[in-house]
């Protein structure tokens, strides 16, 4: 029998895994082994493609046996077999937004998280919270500092256009940001690493959050080598260089990345300007109305069947708007959230580039302190050394007419060089091991993300083509009833 897909991964990330204390659970249950801190636990191995599929979906497999309904209206609730997915699943609803401190200057809206799972790190299956937007914030701020590695999912900005009107406090705004944080949660709820972070378990049942926070703050991640880059005064790490040896695998992610947010981008322009056009659709079919009242009252005799083919185009002109609120307006929120996600993808390519770069940068440094160090030797033991640089040679040339160029500074030159090299040495391997590790975490990453892209673009669609359906459907059924009314007119001639 094949192993546990989250025995493969598990805890060993780049991201600095924070799992929570764990409490007893079965021998054979895949949390089972040691979780480790830091970069000193990065496992060597990847997880293969089919191990990080079922370790990413197990956080969106729900079990029949618990009953859970859907999160939107509509949505059917989703059952997987639980050998499958070893039992494991987590749904997170954001409902039931409250105003708090209604009247005063403090006032803010919360919003009541409700967790559903059986994951052991939480005691109890049914957890249900408040937290507010700016808990929200401080949740993904510090999910991107202590998961690198790991696509954090974006947070809606703070429209601050409604701030300035004094809106943030209307229903269609409140409901517009339950909306955009219920998005944020699922896609939390879906990740098989942060779902399980020390900072989502305190976020979704800590009953003394503010103190929770503060011991995050208190606690931040360990930093990378990128600090001990920064101490080594004698280098220039240029921010606009470019990787020299581009790995292919994340040069093509790249560009599948950039091609599916033209392409999202540009349904969303093709689905904007039809909404414009259903609007002016509806507008239409409501003067076209008004018309027909008009005529009937002209002619006494179809009155009736005309005043009611009348209303049939006024239902029609409300529906279209109807279907435009309901279906068209939350596609192009949802595709612009997903293009938000796939740029949070992106940066994390980059950050993975920059692992790249700053090995790159090191070893070439190294390499140029080393040579130097060899020359100075050579020059010491009476051989000519190598061709030196424009730079070196004028340096050279000055030293000698400072009466410095001699053996014992040259001797000194060199001793300092070998401290410096030893330094390096171990800096060079250092971001060696982050940046191979690292380059292991965003395979992982593009896996889930993929798997996390695919699920919502399911949902995305199919509920654009339900709307759509359901639209065309009503139509359908209020044209039928009226024609026979109209095909009973008889008009004298």
């Amino acid at each position: 029998m094949s192993s546990n897909p989250i025995d493969e991964d598990g805890f060993h990330s780049i991201a600095w895994d924070d799992a929570p204390p764990r409490t007893a659970i079965s021998p054979h249950s895949p949390f089972d082994e040691d979780v480790g801190e830091g970069f000193e636990t990065i496992s060597s191995t990847s997880a293969t493609h089919d191990e990080v599929n079922a370790s990413a979906s197990t956080s969106t497999a729900t079990p029949s046996a618990a009953g859970l309904g859907a999160r939107r209206e509509g949505q059917q609730s989703v059952e997987a077999d639980a050998a499958e997915w070893n039992g494991r699943w987590m749904s997170i609803e954001v409902r039931e937004p409250l105003k708090e401190h209604e009247g005063s200057k403090d006032m803010y809206v919360s919003y009541a998280v409700k967790t559903q799972t059986n994951l052991p790190t939480f005691p109890h299956t049914v957890i249900v919270t408040r937290r507010r937007f700016q808990d929200f914030v401080f949740l993904r701020d510090h999910l991107v500092r202590s998961f690198p590695a790991c696509v954090v999912p974006p947070i809606p900005d703070k429209h601050r256009l409604e701030y300035i009107k004094g809106d943030r406090f209307g229903p269609e705004f409140i409901e517009r940001r339950r909306l955009d944080l219920q998005r944020f949660a699922d896609r939390i709820a879906r990740h098989p690493t942060l779902q399980r972070s020390q900072l989502v378990n305190d976020f979704l049942q800590s009953t003394e959050w503010t103190v929770a926070k503060h011991h995050h703050i208190s606690h931040p991640p360990p930093e990378s080598h990128s600090s001990l880059m920064d101490s080594l005064s004698d280098t220039f790490i240029n921010a606009f260089s470019k990787v020299r040896k581009p790995d292919g695998r994340f040069v093509e992610m790249a560009e599948e990345l950039e091609r599916f947010e033209e392409g999202l981008t540009s349904v969303e322009r093709l689905v904007g300007r039809g909404k414009g056009r259903i609007d002016d659709l509806s507008t239409d079919y409501q003067d076209m109305a008004a018309a027909y009242q008009g005529l009937g009252y002209l002619e006494s005799g179809i009155t009736e069947p005309l005043n009611r083919f009348a209303e049939k185009m006024l239902d029609f002109s409300a529906l279209l708007k109807h279907m435009n609120q309901s279906t068209v307006e939350p596609f192009l929120i949802q595709s612009h959230s997903l293009s938000a996600y796939t740029a949070s993808h992106r940066n994390v390519i980059k950050l993975r580039d920059q692992k790249q770069l700053d090995f790159e940068e090191l070893s070439a440094y190294l390499s140029a302190i080393v040579s130097e160090r060899d020359r100075l030797a050579a020059l010491n033991s009476g051989h000519s050394a190598a061709p030196v640089g424009l730079g070196t040679y004028l340096r050279d040339q000055v030293d000698k007419l400072r009466g410095t160029d001699d053996i014992h500074t040259r001797r000194e030159r060199i001793r300092k060089m070998d401290g410096k090299i030893t330094e390096l040495q171990e800096a060079v391997t250092t971001a060696h091991e982050t940046s191979t590790a690292f380059s292991d975490e965003v395979l992982k990453e593009h896996t889930v993300f993929e798997l996390s892209k695919k699920e919502e673009m399911k949902e995305i669609l199919q509920t654009y083509a339900d709307g759509q359906v359901e639209m065309l459907q009503r139509a359908m059924d209020d044209w039928d009833r009226i024609i026979p009314l109209l095909q009973r007119i008889r008009v004298d001639v």
